[in-house]
């Protein structure tokens, strides 16, 4: 058991050190960025900090998941302290709300009186915020393909990589003919750019949070496949939601022929079999139901009397 537990760690350290340097890269690069931004005045820049630090939650937020994922449930937190998770994200995604709110309140005031902006010390600092973004990539390339967390923090850090681009092209134009328009513009495109993602992080979170049916699962579908086991009759009662992220559990009433309860447990097993499989669901609670057993027969099942 000890060897498992020494393995287990391992590879949770194969996967965190990465997350650990690329979150110290784009915690250096964001500051790094609001700073230049603020002497350059460049919003586009300020902006690119925001979308850092869209990439910084989306890191913690796997690291935050890979530690939480250590610790045992306890008997007043049964499923432990995976909801955490979804808390986090919720709370990060309504505060990237706000900064995009807030980048488009300066755009606008930017769009009525233009800037006066220091294109070169912009594009130096979108430079190395390029060059930390390549260097995340490479870092998390590998992992990502192992890892759900972590292949969503290496997507965040390919839309930054490319709102890094955006900024130096808007400080090329500027640098060349001094159009400086171009710096709002793009500041308004980095901040759909968060606006989406805070969105769609919030939306995730609040399905989450209200255990709605995760998009990928169509509960016909679930029926229909149980129904599919030898044995099984029906499946009602059914509900599905995610405890958090990749972690999907499901409770329901399985209505099952009339057989022994050794038989019956092997018809529990092909059925949990076919929703790990086919729908990744892995956490159930069944309730073993039954019609009326035929006289003489002593059944130990619940029975199905609603019917």
């Amino acid at each position: 058991m000890s060897h498992t537990h020494r393995e287990e760690h391992n590879a949770d350290a194969v996967v965190s050190r990465p997350l650990k340097i690329t979150l110290a890269l784009v915690l250096t690069i964001m500051i790094a960025e609001i700073i230049g931004g603020v002497f350059s005045n460049s919003l586009a820049l300020l902006s690119d900090a925001g979308h850092m630090l869209t990439d910084a939650l989306a890191l913690g937020l796997s690291l935050l998941a890979i530690n939480l994922a250590r610790r045992p449930a306890t008997p007043t937190r049964t499923y432990g302290y995976h909801r955490a998770e979804i808390m986090a994200a919720l709370a990060n995604g309504t505060i990237l709300i706000l900064v995009s709110v807030f980048i488009f309140y300066e755009a606008y005031r930017r769009f009525l009186e233009e800037p006066s902006i220091k294109s070169p010390l912009m594009l130096i600092i979108a430079s190395i915020g390029l060059a930390a973004n390549l260097i995340g990539l490479y870092l998390l390339r590998r992992a990502s393909r192992r890892n759900i967390n972590i292949k969503a923090a290496f997507w965040h850090i390919i839309g930054d990589t490319l709102s890094s681009v955006g900024v130096i092209i808007a400080g090329i134009i500027i640098y060349f003919t001094g159009w400086y328009i171009a710096d709002p513009i793009l500041a308004v495109v980095i901040g759909v750019v968060i606006l989406l993602g805070a969105l769609r992080i919030v939306k995730e979170s609040v399905d989450i949070l209200l255990e709605s049916v995760p998009p990928h699962i169509d509960v016909k579908e679930v029926i229909t496949a149980v129904k599919g086991v030898s044995g099984v009759e029906g499946l009602h009662d059914i509900h599905i939601w995610t405890i958090t992220s990749g972690i999907y559990a499901l409770s329901a009433h399985l209505d099952i022929t009339d057989q022994t309860v050794s038989q019956s447990c092997d018809v529990l097993t092909k059925v949990n079999e076919v929703l790990a499989n086919d729908f990744n669901i892995t956490h159930t609670t069944l309730q073993l139901e039954c019609e009326s057993c035929p006289t003489g027969l002593r059944c130990n099942l619940p029975q199905n009397n609603h019917t």
